[in-house]
């Protein structure tokens, strides 16, 4: 370095110059504006970030607004005893809401120890674990670790349900503040037990299993409360993945999970060593496997055919007398937490369910019926959908003949391979398939307590119910009610309103339809004057069609609706037909129960129970009450009684129905202990096989017939007889036996057979039941006159029995003779064409079963 005088001299002169006291200058002012610059900027972003936080802060809910509580709870349904017999609940709401003093605190503490060690120190947000989880995001790159906290993750389960669905890290960000914000602001208002009880009834365990009593009846097969130690520790392993770490398909895993949650517990304190050591020895996962085999023998998913109705019951009323729309009501249903209080008695149904599945009750002869449906995808990508009536057609291209009836399902199958190999000749391929062989001939039947109208049991069909909400053939399914509409569509209104007795007589002759069309009787053979009673007795229909054209079909008909039928046609723009035919069931066929549409087995259970009733029909009830999650009364299904017949009305059927099994067509359901009345049924080509009756304490209705609505051969036709007498025996095993009650309106008297008036010498005499208001007064003037009046005997005493003698062949085998009546005076569209005009009016089911027209001939009832 040169430090002399002239280079010093020299370096002064230049540091004190013009040019670089401005350069100077130049970088100072370079530097503050920077910083300055920087400073704004620092307050743009921040004024920015401020702004965007409130606007963050401003969109989330109020903290008055939501609910922490969970949002769905399974339904439970109990039977007239109290008993729980079905669990009903969404995919995402099996969950049994427990209270947190029933929850084990070793389950609490090891949730706690988990899922938020500071639970209770926190504010709602954990700042340790937040800057816990960053630390090591930041120096490990592992940005698994959470931060969230027990209150957190109960605000994104229950009030940001939407989470899944995000997309955007800026969508999941904006969740995790207005999270973060909430869980402040819900601490400041709830204490720390109602949240970490609402997060233990909200989690998702696996298993479909969500809260902790979920999945303790799931994995343990017990109650929450019941848990020791070990199973608590295994429960709260599974939150933080609750497939991975779920003990009945990953034990290993979730045994590595358990250890940990023990570690954590002894580390801060809620457990012992010794409890420590000895829970790691105990071996849970057997207890598990073991549970789980008896919940696979013990638990069917598959709904009761009561069940199937009982919710469609459920749906409607919701929607009915709440308001809620279809699928409001159905949510509720499955996830509201209701309790269902149903009429059905546990004991009775399993009296159906045991005798319906005995192979032995019904003919050795068994077809199966094939129910089938194919979708496929053809090679150009569409979807196509094949069905039953499709693969028989193409079997009936071969041999017209072909029905979906086979000696077997092995049999059956061969023609479904068969029908899909041709299908996906072409290169489709399946998307989904329906194989279905239901046993034939089928029943179905219901039985209901008359006093209150409750449904105590019904069975849809004989065979295994392989899935819910299935064809019920007890509720859906509309068959012909043959003679069994006798008694509801001709002789209660003659009795209650158009002045007749049972001992009215009409004579049992050769008679017509209005359209030439031959009224004939089972037997082909006729008996001259015959009493209403002894016509009810031995199903005579020519007398019943003679009593209805004096009744009038239009009154008929209205007896038939306030007895409850709803499928009836009654001329309306709903009851024309494709062709343009309005159908009506105001005519005389509708005596011997040929109608449109049919009826179905519960709702023609429900008319005669109100018989049995004295005469007040209620409306078939499967459920008395729902409460809601919070026990409060939903509905309260109160039973919507009316008079229909009189009292007196009622007793005259009973007595005259009790003749129908004594000595009638019915005597197969005779009960050993008990009085019956009942009324048999047949359609004329043997479709359709009914027997409905009651005693003092219940009414049962029974069917058989094909689902494809196929004559019943001559081995099938006494069945459904067989089985009703084995159903009501065992229902009135240990009850007293007791006669049905003769109200004071209704007087014994003796009277001629011939006319049903007063007798005199000479007249041939019966005693009967007489209404009151309806007793003879006049003479009979048929017979010999003696000038002393005969003495016709009133009698009060219900027990007396009345004398009525029958001039018929009533033995069992006369209800199975053949007929071939063809029926052809059936219903009558508005413009008084007959239903043999080639148009569909069968009124018989499909081939489907399922109620609607076929194109049969019409069937008319003879027994």
């Amino acid at each position: 370095m040169n430090y002399g005088k002239k280079s010093t001299a020299k370096k002064r002169t230049a540091l004190i110059s013009r040019s670089s006291m401005m350069g100077k200058r130049a970088r100072v002012s370079f530097i503050r504006v920077l910083f300055v610059s920087l400073i704004a900027l620092c307050i743009a972003v921040t004024c920015l970030g401020v702004g965007s936080f409130r606007g963050v802060i401003d969109t989330a809910p109020d903290v008055d607004d939501i609910d922490i509580m969970p949002l769905g709870y399974a339904t439970f349904l109990y039977d007239d005893a109290g008993n729980q017999i079905r669990k009903l609940a969404a995919p995402d709401s099996n969950r049994l809401p427990v209270t947190l003093d029933q929850i084990p605190v070793d389950l609490q503490h090891a949730v706690v120890a988990i899922e938020d060690e500071r639970f209770y120190e926190h504010n709602g947000i954990d700042v340790k674990g937040i800057l816990r989880a960053g630390m090591k995001a930041l120096t490990t790159g592992d940005f698994s670790e959470g931060a969230s906290t027990i209150t957190q993750q109960l605000l994104k389960n229950n009030v940001f349900t939407n989470w899944t669905s995000e997309s955007t890290q800026l969508e999941r960000f904006t969740r995790k503040i207005q999270e973060q914000y909430l869980a402040v602001q819900v601490e400041k208002k709830t204490d720390k037990d109602t949240i970490l009880e609402n997060y233990l009834n909200t989690i998702n365990l696996g298993a479909g299993s969500y809260g902790v009593q979920a999945a303790a009846r799931q994995y343990f097969d017990k109650d929450v409360w019941d848990l020791n130690l070990s199973e608590c520790a295994t429960l709260a392993g599974i939150t933080q993945n609750p497939t991975k770490f779920n003990p009945i398909i990953n034990p290993d895993s979730n045994r590595k999970r358990r250890k940990e949650v023990l570690q954590h517990m002894l580390d801060q304190n809620y457990i012992t060593q010794d409890q420590y050591d000895e829970t790691l020895a105990d071996d849970v996962y057997s207890r598990i496997q073991a549970a789980q085999e008896k919940n696979s023998s013990t638990e069917n998913t598959v709904y009761t055919y009561f069940e199937d109705e009982l919710t469609d019951q459920i749906i409607n009323d919701l929607m009915n007398i709440k308001g809620y729309t279809k699928k409001q009501a159905t949510n509720l249903l499955y996830s509201g937490g209701l309790k269902v209080y149903t009429t059905q008695d546990s004991k009775i149904q399993n009296i159906l369910d045991e005798e319906y599945a005995d192979p032995s009750n019904y003919p050795d002869t068994v077809q199966y019926e094939l129910d089938y449906a194919l979708t496929v995808t053809d090679p150009d990508g569409n979807q196509v959908n094949y069905s039953k009536e499709m693969l028989q057609l193409y079997f009936q291209n071969e041999d017209p003949d072909f029905d979906l009836l086979f000696d077997s399902p092995e049999d059956g199958q061969t023609y479904v391979d068969k029908y899909k190999a041709s299908i996906l000749a072409n290169g489709s391929k399946v998307l989904a398939e329906r194989v279905n062989f239901a046993p034939q001939p089928q029943s179905s039947m219901s039985v209901i307590d008359q006093h209150t109208g409750y449904v105590k049991a019904l069975i849809g069909g004989r065979g295994e119910k392989t899935a819910s909400l299935t064809l019920n053939r007890a509720t859906d399914t509309t068959r012909q009610p043959g003679s069994t509409f006798k008694i509801v569509s001709t002789y209660a209104p003659a009795l209650n309103e158009k002045g007749m007795t049972l001992a009215t007589t009409f004579e049992d002759e050769p008679y017509e339809y209005p359209d030439g069309s031959p009224v004939n009787n089972a037997t082909r053979s006729y008996n001259g004057t015959t009493t209403i009673r002894t016509a009810i007795q031995n199903s005579i229909n020519v007398v019943a069609v003679k009593c209805l054209e004096k009744v009038t079909p239009d009154l008929g008909l209205k007896y038939l609706d306030n007895f409850g039928f709803t499928t009836l046609a009654h001329g309306t723009e709903a009851d024309k037909d494709a062709n343009g035919n309005v159908w009506s069931d105001a005519n005389l066929a509708t005596a011997l129960g040929g109608i449109t549409r049919g009826v179905t087995n519960v709702e023609l259970c429900a008319s005669y129970a109100a018989i049995a009733n004295g005469g007040n029909y209620i409306k078939p009830i499967y459920y008395t009450k729902i409460l809601d999650h919070n026990g409060n009364v939903l509905i309260e299904n109160t039973a919507a009684e009316r008079s229909v017949i009189k009292e007196s009305t009622a007793f005259l059927l009973t007595s005259a129905m009790e003749d129908v099994v004594k000595q009638g067509t019915g005597t197969a359901c005779q009960l050993d202990n008990m009085p019956v009345a009942g009324k048999t049924g047949t359609t004329e080509a043997y479709n359709d096989l009914w027997f409905v009756g009651y005693t003092p304490y219940y009414t049962c209705a029974v069917w058989s017939g094909y689902d494809n609505n196929e004559k019943l051969p001559d081995y099938a036709r006494n069945f459904h007889k067989a089985l009703w007498k084995k159903v009501m025996t065992r229902i009135h095993e240990g009850l007293p036996s007791k006669e049905f009650e003769k109200p004071a309106s209704v007087e014994k008297l003796s009277v001629c057979e011939e006319t049903g008036l007063l007798p005199r010498a000479g007249c041939p005499v019966i005693t009967e039941y007489f209404d009151v208001g309806t007793m003879p007064t006049e003479y009979c003037d048929q017979h010999f006159y003696d000038s002393d009046d005969y003495d016709y005997n009133y009698d009060t005493d219900s027990s007396d029995q009345t004398d009525n003698t029958t001039d018929t062949d009533n033995s069992e085998s006369s209800d199975n003779r053949d007929t071939d009546n063809s029926g052809d005076s059936n219903n009558t569209d508005d413009n008084g064409n007959s239903g043999d005009d080639g148009t569909d009016n069968t009124g018989g089911s499909d081939d489907n079963g399922d109620g609607n027209e076929d194109d049969s001939s019409y069937q008319v009832d003879y027994y």
